[in-house]
């Protein structure tokens, strides 16, 4: 079922029961994105958090080529990416991902095809990513003066530091190939075609949906988490949200359901999901 107040011409959001299909539609674009769309997709983003019906996301794209291009280029000869930014926090500034937006609900990433610059962004930041044996992804942020920073710092927490190294410098000379990132651990899962991207995107979602959604997010807020610091404070701060599930009403319903040999009726609690 496709929501009408969030779609716009260039972002449909669309639900499938507990699972909410985030999908770039500027395939003539190469599905590139906008300032506008960046204020689009915060606005999906705070629906996928604080709606209790959804339990998972997936993020893809229209079309057979490319996934995402990254901002358009041609707003970025105008000045438009600069404009009213110099002075604005980062978390106010970039708003395209899970992650940028604060929420912790499971994101599965179905890559269909090229992803340039920018659309990496969605990639590096979300927890799952599926992509089609023909995607590529080229970091091109040098190449038309830009710095390469808060995506491709994503890309050095999930690949070894000489590719992501090279993908930023060497900008669209090197182009990293799915199964490369496969073989590297960018990308989780590896199908044959674009059109087979989204039904494995939307199978490990369903996976995901079945779960217990405030134990998923915790699981997921401890893990990402450890990116960000130490491993004795990574362990101590997992060590408090693993506690904090004990007063959960879901600790208790899992191991019921199973000893009764039913499914369990979970307890989304959104206030839990802040």
């Amino acid at each position: 079922m496709i929501d009408q107040h969030l779609t716009t011409p260039e972002i449909r959001f669309e639900r499938r029961e507990r699972i909410a299909i985030i999908t770039l539609t500027r395939a003539e674009r190469g599905n590139a994105f906008t300032a506008e769309m960046g204020h689009t997709l915060k606005a999906m983003w705070h629906e996928v958090k604080h709606n209790p019906d959804i339990r998972v996301a997936v993020v893809t794209a229209e079309g057979d080529r490319h996934f995402c291009t990254g901002a358009d280029v041609a707003k970025l000869s105008e000045g438009q990416s600069e404009q009213g930014l110099q002075n604005v926090p980062l978390e106010q500034a970039v708003t395209l991902t899970s992650l940028q937006n604060k929420v912790l609900k499971p994101v599965v990433c179905a890559v269909n095809g090229l992803v340039v610059g920018g659309g990496l962004h969605f990639v590096v930041d979300s927890d799952v990513i599926v992509a089609c044996s023909t995607a590529r992804f080229i970091d091109t942020h040098v190449n038309v003066g830009q710095v390469g920073a808060i995506e491709n710092i994503g890309l050095a927490k999930r690949l070894p530091l000489g590719t992501a190294l090279r993908m930023t410098l060497q900008g669209k000379g090197f182009q990293l190939s799915a199964e490369r990132a496969y073989q590297l651990g960018l990308v989780d899962e590896l199908v044959p075609t674009a059109a087979d991207v989204l039904s494995k995107a939307l199978e490990i979602a369903e996976d995901m949906a079945r779960n217990s959604p405030v134990a998923m997010a915790r699981s997921k807020e401890a893990i990402w988490h450890s990116m960000e610091t130490g491993y004795h404070q990574s362990l101590e701060y997992g060590w408090s949200l693993l506690r904090m599930q004990w007063a959960h009403p879901d600790s208790i319903e899992g191991p019921t359901a199973f000893v009764e040999r039913r499914d369990p009726e979970w307890n989304p609690d959104p206030s839990a999901l802040r």
